[in-house]
């Protein structure tokens, strides 16, 4: 068991440790529920930051994703002729245009996650109750720290200030 391992280092709450479970649990998980028919994990990703962030530059969402421009050029027209996003004006500059999530993207998304979801609670109602209760219970714990954190990540910083060399002119 992943977590049995990590305790049995007598490292628990180190923060190396810690961060290696969760990363195990979140590829565990992944590769579990993940429907590998019909849409691309990239294309998924987009479509669910389109939804929770609103209408995107294809620059932004391909640094965003991690692609280059012409993948996530290529990646928009097929959605495009999906009809999951739309191209639509940015209110406020004419020039530019924005790529957005459609109603039927955002209906894609909703099975998605029922199937994952459904998926999950599959695999979960194997497990004797006892543990069914303490995994809820960490998850429960967990997601509320774990959304912090990234959100705290995600927050602009302010620029390094500037050192003096010490030195005369």
């Amino acid at each position: 068991m992943i977590l049995g391992a990590v305790e049995g280092t007598h490292r628990e709450n180190d923060p190396q440790t810690t961060a290696h479970a969760l990363a195990e649990v979140a590829s565990a998980v992944i590769r579990a529920v993940t429907d590998r028919r019909g849409m691309s994990f990239t294309a998924a990703s987009t479509l669910a930051r389109l939804e929770r962030e609103g209408p995107a530059r294809l620059t932004a969402l391909a640094a965003a994703e991690g692609v280059t421009q012409p993948s996530m050029t290529q990646l928009v027209q097929r959605l495009e002729r999906q009809g999951l996003v739309a191209r639509v004006g940015d209110p406020g500059d004419g020039r530019v245009t924005l790529v957005a999530v459609t109603d039927a993207g955002r209906d894609v998304l909703t099975e998605r996650r029922r199937a994952r979801d459904a998926r999950l609670a599959e695999l979960l109602a194997g497990l004797p109750v006892e543990q069914q209760r303490e995994l809820g219970a960490a998850m429960r714990t967990a997601l509320p720290l774990v959304r912090r954190v990234l959100e705290d990540d995600a927050q602009p910083r302010p620029p390094a200030a500037q050192h003096s060399t010490g030195g005369t002119r």
